[in-house]
């Protein structure tokens, strides 16, 4: 892992930075807006590629933001809750049998597809969680009809006899709640009201960001809807 200052945005995907005075271009691995956090001057974090083909040599891995490091890279919560299902230390479940990832349920596809020991399945969608206000952590960071429709088709999972679930991964340390992004996404935090109330299990969870910028799972914190 390398350090280098942030310059800016370039698009959804990609950023100047500077290392060691040089200006590079990184792949940024994160869709949001990230406007809080990517701020010019910031200290970053980032992975060089493997691939020597790639048009970027860089991946932005996480941001140093007002004294914290936050992990921007959405693709790294789901290695997360995958490690977490696969040690057993997600205590949401009890004694899981099998779970496998990228599941298709009608016309979605959720993160996990996870059966439980007494035979039960659940669908279990992860939204990685970048923007914290207060101490209080929202999503979406911007409008996602993506998102609205994963909770309409994790109600009709519970309709048709399936455990269903979202984690909001909180991809830094600083959040004591999770709340949606009403003022955002007016569409999103109704959708997720509904959703619980149909029986969709709604968590959040805090995370470190480690040395070399490791993702470490570290405690739920309340949901306020």
């Amino acid at each position: 892992m390398m350090t280098g200052t942030f310059i800016e945005r370039l698009n959804r995907f990609s950023a100047m930075v500077d290392i060691d005075g040089k200006s590079e271009k990184a792949h940024v691995p994160n869709s949001g807006r990230l406007r809080e956090i990517l701020v010019p001057g910031n200290a970053v974090l980032l992975s060089p590629a493997t691939n020597p083909e790639r048009k970027t040599r860089f991946t932005l891995k996480a941001v140093k933001h007002e004294g914290i490091w936050i992990s921007i890279d959405s693709t790294a919560v789901n290695g997360l809750i995958g490690d977490a299902l696969n040690n057993g230390r997600l205590p949401l479940f009890g004694k899981i049998k099998e779970f496998r990832r990228e599941a298709v349920y009608k016309g979605s596809r959720f993160d996990f597809r996870i059966l439980e020991e007494n035979g039960r399945e659940c669908f279990l969608e992860v939204k990685s969680v970048t923007l914290v206000k207060d101490r209080i952590a929202m999503f979406p960071d911007a409008p996602t009809e993506r998102g609205r429709k994963h909770l309409m088709e994790l109600i009709d999972a519970v309709k048709n006899g399936y455990r269903a679930m979202v984690i909001f991964c909180i991809q830094r340390p600083d959040a004591d709640a999770f709340r949606p992004f009403d003022e955002n996404d007016p569409a999103f935090g109704k959708a997720l009201r509904e959703a619980r109330k149909s029986g969709v299990e709604v968590y959040a969870y805090k995370c470190n960001v480690e040395d070399e910028g490791e993702l470490v799972l570290y405690r739920e914190v309340e949901v306020k809807l």
